[in-house]
């Protein structure tokens, strides 16, 4: 069986849409796309008077050499959102299929699977948020086109092993479609899915370069997978997904000094998570700190409430997440600077005082 007879069967005949770029490029006069011959005004808008194009070649190979796979095992699209919704679009028939999460998790799978009335069908994860493998495969139905895991998972942080990944894999042979969505893989010691799929057709990866590569305002997500699983994923895709300026901003993050920042700034971000973490723990007020693989801790508190809101009068913004299952007292806080933890761990240290005195009835 092919990974492909999971697919909607319509797509697979399907005629993609040709683009101006797609049929011609590298000319001296293009007059084939209904373009403007003049560039737009200001320094950022050059070049921008063309279409890009569709999938350049310089960002594929660059993300290839980064990922360690061939170009045509990769689709690059705006996040990793744009690869989610058109998994869920090329695999599940409206109305008939399903996908199979496992919440708390990344909302966006969900939201896709409904946009397309594709069933969500829920697997929670267990009591401390690691993969329950059985409860998981015994969610899976035969209208089940599509598994996702989140590792590092958002919002908890917990991985998941690669041997469990590839148990997971194993089981789900010839009846769904794994779906591992690494994004903050890069601060995790746990080995990439990527390394399956070679083994296992039916394994695709997400990755972006939001995170660890500090490209969020650029949207630039990769879909990893076996090859006729991209060809499928691009003939459904929008035209032009890539705007040039993200692609130029990818390489400069791919380059050699981009690739040097991005580690000196992962050094940091593991550090500072492992001090918040020890000092989260110990102040008053502060249930448990969740452990992490991520640039994120998940931490519960006494009045989750209360404390989002003193951090928000003084300026700052963290994650609540209050309505995720099993999360019901946490809020998420994002590793930031040096410098912006430690004013998060000065006012929660300066909350709990003014508590510990309110308490004592000097205040």
């Amino acid at each position: 069986m092919s990974v492909l007879d999971l697919a909607r069967p319509e797509l697979r005949t399907l005629q993609p849409y040709s683009s101006a770029r797609m049929e011609a490029s590298g000319g001296q006069i293009m007059l084939n796309a209904n373009e403007s011959a003049w560039e737009p005004t200001g320094e950022a808008g050059a070049g921008c008077n063309r279409y890009p194009d569709p999938q350049p070649q310089p960002l594929l190979q660059a993300l290839a050499n980064l990922y360690g796979v061939q170009a045509e095992q990769l689709f690059v699209g705006r996040g990793s959102d744009e690869a989610i919704d058109l998994l869920v679009r090329a695999f599940c028939r409206a109305g008939q299929d399903a996908i199979v999460i496992q919440p708390p998790t990344f909302g966006m799978y969900a939201v896709c699977a409904r946009i397309q009335n594709a069933a969500v069908i829920e697997a929670p994860l267990a009591e401390d948020f690691s993969l329950d493998i059985p409860a998981l495969l015994a969610a899976v139905t035969p209208a089940v086109k599509l598994v996702f895991l989140c590792t590092p998972n958002n919002p908890s942080g917990r991985s998941i092993s690669c041997a469990d990944i590839e148990q997971v894999a194993q089981a789900l042979a010839d009846k769904a479609l794994l779906v591992v969505d690494e994004a903050y893989i890069e601060f995790s010691d746990q080995p990439s899915a990527i390394g399956l799929i070679a083994r296992y057709e039916h394994i695709a990866v997400l990755r972006t370069l939001s995170k660890a590569w500090a490209l969020a305002g650029a949207r630039i997500g990769s879909l990893v997978a076996n090859s006729e699983v991209i060809a499928l994923i691009r003939r459904i895709m929008p035209p032009y997904p890539l705007p040039l300026p993200c692609v130029a901003a990818a390489l400069a993050a791919l380059s050699l000094p981009g690739q040097a920042a991005a580690r000196a700034h992962i050094a940091i971000v593991r550090e500072q998570r492992a001090f918040m973490r020890r000092s989260l723990v110990a102040l008053p007020g502060v249930r448990a700190v969740l452990p992490s693989d991520a640039n994120f801790l998940a931490v519960r508190f006494d009045d989750a409430a209360a404390v989002y809101q003193r951090l928000l009068q003084a300026g700052i913004v963290v994650r609540d997440v209050r309505r995720y299952p099993k999360l019901q007292d946490a809020l998420r806080i994002t590793i930031g600077t040096p410098d912006e933890n430690a004013k998060v761990l000065a006012i929660l240290e300066h909350m709990t005082a003014d508590d510990r005195r309110a308490a004592d009835g000097s205040v």
